[in-house]
């Protein structure tokens, strides 16, 4: 690995502290950052997701594809616990915390806010960020892709039916501009300029597909370092301001991304299935979809709701946590079948 890749873990903590420092003593500029969005997704983030998911699609073999159906089980296990285990089970956990163990700390309206938060958290399984973290575990970018792109269209039909009965609410308003262009900024734009490189390239040989690959992937963790810089800059004084809230927030997300990873991984090694499969398939289902869960928090709750801060909170937890989720599949690839 590179230097980048080696202290991967190091420059995202020194970005986090950077946005947040930067957030707080400079929050005009970030404000005129987040304001440039449409249908509640920041431009400049899409630009930089953008960057980070293009050398990974460039990579992409559309021939290879096809022969996915010949593995199912990765897939299957990949829906199985993003649908029928993960949000229910943050449900439950934020219920727990912030209705028991929590309860004589937060208020009840607060601890509605910080659950309904939680589960669109829950309900939102990764789009972008897991073809980083496929990248990093050496994952097969083709089962990737097909894994993400299922996700993506179970998504668009079952988030607001399973957000809606988790909330206890019937006429939940789900951005559907915002899920439409999240997928097209993420998947499919990348996908498509990654087909149409990897065509031109290969006319050259498939040593200069290699070779373009290698260039391009250090502008791929700069663009993920530099969107740890924007999010948590956006969220600055929030994250100052309530030091306490985010601790108590963030004890039951520790444990829900902790858990499923247990359960996706240990169900892969049980499978049997290959490691560059079983890797992505288990990130998928332990990210988050932070972009949408943001949203949609937002829009129904409110800028300064404590739904939103638990939605941010999703994004403080998840880049550290999934670094070491990445360094421990990497170091249990014996684990897996050759």
């Amino acid at each position: 690995m590179g230097i980048f890749e080696r202290y991967l873990t190091l420059w995202v903590g020194l970005c986090i502290l950077a946005g947040v420092t930067a957030g707080y003593l400079v929050p005009g500029l970030f404000q005129w950052v987040a304001s440039l969005e449409y249908a509640h997704v920041n431009l400049v983030v899409a630009v930089l997701i953008w960057v980070m998911i293009y050398p990974m699609m460039v990579q992409v073999d559309f021939t290879a594809i096809r022969d996915v159906g010949d593995k199912p089980r990765g897939l299957a296990l990949t829906l199985a616990v993003n649908w029928l285990i993960k949000p229910f089970t943050m449900a439950a956990l934020g219920w727990l915390f912030f209705r028991v163990v929590f309860a004589d700390m937060v208020d009840p309206q607060t601890a509605n806010e910080y659950i309904a938060g939680m589960i669109l958290l829950g309900v939102a399984p990764c789009t972008a960020m897991v073809f980083v973290w496929s990248q990093l575990t050496k994952g097969d970018p083709n089962y990737t892709l097909v894994q993400v792109s299922v996700n993506d269209i179970i998504m668009i039909f079952a988030f607001a039916p399973i957000a809606a009965f988790l909330l206890g609410v019937s006429d939940i308003a789900v951005p559907w501009e915002t899920l439409l262009l999240s997928v097209v900024l993420y998947v499919l734009l990348p996908l498509v300029a990654g087909y149409i490189t990897r065509r031109v390239l290969e006319s050259g040989g498939g040593h200069s597909t290699d070779a373009f690959t290698a260039r391009l992937k250090p502008w791929s963790i700069v663009g993920l370092l530099a969107t740890v810089i924007l999010l948590f800059g956006f969220q600055a004084e929030k994250i100052i301001g309530q030091p306490l809230a985010i601790v108590l927030i963030a004890i039951p997300l520790l444990v829900q991304t902790y858990g499923i990873f247990a359960i996706a991984y240990g169900a892969a090694v049980a499978l049997k299935l290959p490691h560059n499969i079983a890797a992505p398939a288990c990130m998928i289902g332990t990210s988050n979809f932070f972009e949408l869960a943001v949203a949609v928090a937002i829009s129904l709750f409110g800028l300064n709701s404590g739904a939103a801060l638990a939605t941010v909170v999703g994004v403080l937890v998840e880049v550290p946590v999934m670094l070491s989720l990445v360094a421990f599949a990497n170091r249990t690839r014996s684990w897996f079948p050759a």
